[in-house]
């Protein structure tokens, strides 16, 4: 932050996601039993510690045979034995010979082909070959799948479920996988009670934490609840230092990000050594930003400072602070930035103030994506931001748009 001066202006809220971003990178890494490590990142390149399959092995249930046998079908065979898996057939299949086999089974010695059982006819002692089949039919070679050594899983890779299936094949324990940061809530205001509190007259329900709690565990961080702050210098400075003795990565206000007598958090946050990028911006909801870096000397500590208002600071979450956490949690860029998307619609021009429209994206049979922003975007609606599953990006000063013309999203939620 030593070369970013603090800006008392309206900033461009592209530049200040910049702002944000810049210097962010993975918090740390430990190492997770697999069975702990799902939806995590790799912090290491995976090489396989086995070959797989480790042998040529039966795709079918059937009978293994030799494919010289078959030249004159039907044909009956001696049957020697029995391969299942886990339990090879010891010996090996001569000319004129067959071992019943199942899937998953080592082929035996001798045999070079599977005959589904399908096209056999069991007899005592034997088996009548109905149809034949070309040499190497249903054998899975050995190392079809991967050779050890192979690389198979690299640092950034997000092991999703087939990933953490293929870890666990090449027969790995444990993972080396990027740190879950850490973010501390909390939320200011004399005037706010949580649920089920006893509402009196100029109380408001704290709703706030609830989202960006959920926001940050669905992308990759855990949380640490510093409950509400009262409107003092002395709590907020307390509970600043508790989130950074707590090794806290970032700390999230709500509330207080404004400029007026009663908003204490910048100077609160300036006593304890952090030193400020800028406190509002060209947005719209959601205005009031705070943004702020602590560089401890074992540990740097961000603020991210929100408005009090619920759509302000659940608008400006998924668009800074989301790609903050997953920055700083190892996520590829590709999982962080907006998609693209058409108008379903056609809107006004905008004015200088970013906008990031409350709205739902539909996809087609062609995967195209079309998205209808709502017709109210007044910040107060909450319950019109549960209903959207993205946010619509307007550019600052965008003239009007006809339905078609290409926009960017935020997704809020699955819709793909």
């Amino acid at each position: 932050m030593s070369d970013i001066k603090f800006r008392d202006e309206l900033v461009p809220a592209d530049e200040a996601l910049n702002i944000v971003l810049s210097g962010a990178g993975p918090v740390g890494s430990e190492n997770l039993d697999l069975m702990d490590a799902a939806c995590r990142v790799l912090a290491e390149d995976l090489n396989s510690r086995r070959t797989q399959p480790p042998f040529d092995a039966s795709a079918m249930d059937g009978y293994a045979v030799r494919a010289e046998d078959l030249e004159q079908i039907p044909i009956t065979l001696k049957l020697i034995g029995e391969a299942a898996a886990g339990h090879p057939f010891s010996g090996i299949v001569s000319s004129g010979e067959a071992a019943r086999i199942f899937t998953g089974a080592i082929v035996p010695d001798g045999a070079d082909t599977i005959i589904i059982q399908e096209n056999t006819e069991a007899g005592e002692g034997e088996v009548t070959i109905l149809t034949g089949a070309p040499e190497g039919k249903f054998i899975r070679r050995a190392g079809m799948d991967f050779a050890e050594g192979d690389q198979l899983l690299k640092t950034g890779d997000v092991l999703d479920a087939p990933r953490l299936s293929l870890a666990a094949s090449m027969n790995y324990p444990q993972v080396k996988v990027y740190r879950k940061p850490i973010v501390a809530l909390m939320t200011t205001g004399d005037e706010l009670v949580m649920p089920g509190g006893d509402l009196k007259p100029g109380h408001i329900i704290a709703s706030n934490v609830f989202g960006l709690q959920a926001l940050v565990q669905e992308n990759g961080g855990k949380t640490i609840d510093l409950g509400i702050v009262p409107d003092t210098i002395e709590a907020l400075q307390s509970a600043i230092r508790k989130a950074i003795a707590e090794k806290a990565d970032i700390i999230v206000t709500t509330g207080g990000a404004s400029v007026g007598d009663h908003d204490l958090v910048k100077p609160a946050f300036e006593r304890e050594g952090f030193k400020f990028a800028f406190h509002k911006i060209a947005m719209r909801p959601g205005k009031p930003l705070l943004f702020a870096k602590r560089d401890g000397d074992d540990h740097v500590c961000r603020l991210v400072g929100l408005a009090g208002n619920p759509v302000s600071s659940l608008v400006a979450g998924p668009v800074f602070l989301r790609p903050l956490i997953r920055t700083l949690a190892g996520f590829p860029p590709d999982m962080i930035e907006p998609i693209s998307a058409s108008l379903a619609m056609a809107l006004p021009a905008n004015d200088e103030r970013m906008e990031f429209m409350r709205a739902m994206a539909e996809v087609d049979a062609n995967g195209a994506i079309s998205v209808t922003p709502f017709s109210k975007q007044d910040s107060s609606m909450l319950a019109n931001l549960a209903k959207a599953n993205c946010l619509m990006i307007r550019p600052i000063n965008a003239l009007a748009a006809s339905a078609g013309d290409p926009c960017q999203i935020v997704p809020l939620r699955r819709f793909l």
